[in-house]
């Protein structure tokens, strides 16, 4: 039997809010520093992006906390308008958190640019991007099918507007924030379905609640002072590690310092009411968002989660095949509903999860928006070989199944893991006990 006990210091910083720290820092006058920045390749391609379009970077390794190895990085910049033409398309990788907020940034500068990534990214939706762009006023292009390329032809006269978002997403509510920065007069993005909050958070955007959704209101042509940024460490990374802990018998786990944002941090209230034996300690708040250490005791079984509400499925969309592969292992059953956004993201997700399942002997059937595991009809006693779809969230999912159960996989593409979470097996195998 595996058990894993120790403390976790070296969770990667959180993806989200370090993109959106470059971002921010890029479109601020003076200089903004960013300690504990992500070395993980989509926030790396977030930094390219902004240097090949003129912004001044740097960052560098120092000490920090725990004895640990921390990231600082340093951007200078005069404001709004500091980004200068690129000499060739922005490469994104397979980054669609950069794709997409940057192409708000792209939509208010006074040149042409195109975005690009690899062939995953080129595969996802941009008409989510394209569409309140136009609205502002800029040109923009995609390919025949509404993907990247996304062809951008700028300009500093965007216009203020209203804008309803069509499918909860933080990346386009923030894109569209980024683009009204620089627009004349005063936006209202109106949140029916609430997500991820911290653009507005960083920004100190105003929230108003009216007839029961989120109006975040974006002052037009106001200047951005720079600010230093502390980046937490990523609860979607921190889930991963939850999960072995509730998967291994007599486990116990403590991880320092993650964001326990209420839009990110769901995924723990889900857990705890389906008996996971967890705890919050040393809780506070830094910058506007709340920290806290995560405490693992593998004491009890865990009921079957069965998730559907379109709220909560906002909140916890990156955690959902961790907790589905989880559920499944931990007690046979698992169910989803109105999650269609999974379609869209590194892999069709839905089906990777189901098409993995099912070679393990699960029971498994798809919908549109979600999937439902009836049970188990067998363990195969052989090694299974289980597909990555190239998506980092799919591979680490049932790694953390393999390595807390012992079940035999071999995962294609694992090297895909480093998209996010770079020293991921390391520290499995520094918790593992016996």
């Amino acid at each position: 039997m595996r058990v894993f006990k120790g403390e976790v210091t070296t969770l990667p910083p959180d993806k989200s809010i370090s993109h959106r720290a470059a971002l921010i820092g890029a479109l601020s006058e003076g200089t903004t520093e960013i300690t504990n920045f992500s070395g993980g390749f989509d926030n790396q391609s977030t930094l390219g992006v902004l240097k090949d379009a003129g912004i001044k970077l740097q960052q560098e390794e120092t000490e920090g906390a725990y004895g640990r190895r921390i990231r600082r990085v340093v951007l200078e910049s005069r404001g709004l308008w500091s980004f200068q033409p690129p000499s060739a398309p922005l490469m994104c990788n397979n980054s669609g958190s950069t794709m997409r907020m940057f192409a708000g940034i792209l939509a208010a500068q006074p040149f042409a640019s195109e975005l690009i990534g690899d062939s995953s990214l080129m595969k996802r939706p941009m008409k989510r991007v394209a569409d309140p762009l136009r609205l502002m006023g800029a040109d923009i292009e995609l390919s025949p099918s509404g993907t990247a390329p996304i062809l951008i032809k700028g300009t500093k006269d965007l216009r203020a507007i209203e804008y309803r978002l069509p499918v909860p997403s933080a990346q386009v509510k923030s894109l569209v924030a980024f683009a009204a920065l620089h627009a004349e007069g005063e936006t209202r993005i109106i949140e029916p379905v609430r997500s991820r909050d911290h653009t507005e958070v960083m920004l100190g955007l105003e929230s108003i609640e009216c007839n029961g959704e989120k109006v975040i209101v974006v002052p037009g042509r106001k200047t951005v002072a720079a600010k230093p940024f502390l980046i937490p460490a990523d609860p979607s990374a921190a889930c991963f590690i939850v999960a072995l802990g509730l998967l291994a018998r007599g486990s116990e786990i403590i991880i320092r310092d993650v964001c326990l944002n209420p839009t990110r941090a769901a995924f723990l209230g889900i857990l705890s009411e389906a008996g996971a034996g967890l705890s919050i300690e040393n809780q506070r708040v830094i910058g506007g968002e709340t920290i806290g250490d995560i405490l693992v005791q593998n004491n009890a079984g865990l009921e079957p989660l069965a998730i559907s509400d379109p709220q909560l499925v906002a909140f916890i969309i990156d955690e959902i095949p961790m907790l589905a592969v989880l559920s499944a292992f931990a007690s046979g059953r698992f169910e989803l509903h109105n999650a269609a956004e999974l379609r869209t993201k590194e892999s069709d997700r839905i089906n990777a999860l189901v098409v993995n399942l099912q070679r393990l002997g699960f029971e498994c059937e798809q919908y549109p928006d979600g999937f439902v595991v009836k049970g188990r009809k067998m363990t195969p006693s052989s090694t299974v070989v289980v597909e990555s779809f190239d998506d980092h969230r799919i591979a680490m999912s049932f790694a953390i199944a393999s390595k807390a159960t012992g079940c035999a996989l071999d995962i294609t593409d694992i090297d895909v893991v480093g998209v996010s979470f770079p020293n991921f097996f390391e520290l499995l195998e520094s918790l593992e006990v016996s």
